[in-house]
């Protein structure tokens, strides 16, 4: 049932009253989705700190289910792109058509004009459609024949994309991956978990219904904000990221952005938690997530089969975690 908020909790955020709003949306989405509690709970977490996720997995575990749900569990605008290499720009972002009974020109949306945008196999887009999603993804707006529209909040890109087969795609830049807040997969079912999952079919999918609204994130969001965090918790944040531009086998580290990234979702998380305050395991606990995919990796490293969330492992022991003297502050 949707969380209705009074102007009072509106003027002050409560964390209380998010914390129950998006653990009913883990729920509703655990009903359809199987097993996958900790992903459905990173992509909420992301949505919170207002990023994008990309879901880099193998065809048939649920992406695309999971988004959907996502969808349906918020009562938002949904719109889902197909993206193919004939796919254009202006499918993405919107154009302008001449009108000929008023004589002038009409702006048409796009499909990203809506709060959930799947992007579902973006690397099969050219570069140039993809380009026209860095605009859309970091400045939540898009301009058209010299016109800038603002896109509504909550906004969000959720985006797939299949590692394994390489034919007919486009591999994603380093500025376009940079702009998703999390990586994820969701991996294979267990085998009780795949039985539950044939046997419950498309039923209880399409029977989904929402159970908060876009106010609701977006209170949490500024709850999320409120989350004291110490400066030697920021400075440990900062020094992971460090570590990576000097990591032998890291060829391009970690941005500021990255950093930008994993001190909001340390906040989200947090306050999902319970907490107020942030507390060094948040940081170890959501860099696996935030980090990884912003890592470029030798050629070396690579030769060697090593990953980014191996290496990243290997930084998390060796950074020295800050000891918080008073959590409470």
């Amino acid at each position: 049932m949707s969380t209705t908020l009074s102007k009072d909790v509106a003027e002050q955020p409560d964390s209380q009253v998010s914390r129950d709003v998006l653990a009913g949306i883990v729920e509703n989405i655990s009903n359809v989705i199987i097993g996958k509690r900790k992903p459905i709970e990173i992509i909420l977490l992301a949505l919170v700190s207002g990023g994008h996720v990309l879901l880099e997995d193998i065809p048939g575990v649920g992406k695309t289910s999971l988004i959907s749900a996502l969808a349906r569990s918020v009562s938002c605008d949904f719109s889902r792109i197909q993206f193919t290499p004939d796919i254009m720009p202006s499918d993405v972002t919107g154009f302008s058509i001449y009108n000929q009974k008023t004589g002038e020109f009409e702006f048409r949306p796009g499909a990203a004009m809506s709060n959930f945008v799947l992007a579902d196999e973006i690397n099969r887009a050219s570069a140039k459609t993809q380009a026209a999603l860095l605009e859309i993804m970091e400045e939540k707006q898009t301009t058209v024949d010299a016109h800038t529209y603002k896109l509504d909040e909550p906004f969000m890109v959720l985006a797939t994309e299949n590692p394994i087969e390489y034919l007919g795609t486009y591999p994603l830049p380093e500025a376009q991956i940079d702009r998703f807040l999390v990586r994820l997969s969701l991996g294979y079912p267990t085998v009780d978990e795949e039985m539950r999952v044939v046997s419950l079919g498309n039923k209880a999918k399409k029977a989904l219904q929402s159970v908060a609204t876009g106010e609701d994130i977006l209170q949490a969001r500024a709850a999320a904000e409120t989350i004291f965090i110490d400066d030697a918790i920021l400075r440990y944040i900062i020094e992971l990221s460090d570590a990576t531009r000097h990591h032998p086998e890291i060829v391009l580290g970690s941005s500021p952005r990255g950093s930008i990234a994993l001190y909001k979702m340390c906040k989200a998380y947090a306050m999902y938690m319970g907490r107020d305050y942030v507390l060094p395991d948040d940081v170890k606990t959501m860099a696996p997530y935030v980090l990884p995919h912003r890592l470029v990796l030798s050629h070396a490293a690579k030769i060697k089969k090593r990953t980014s969330e191996q290496i990243l492992g290997e930084i998390l022991e060796t950074v020295a975690v800050p000891v918080i003297q008073n959590s409470t502050h």
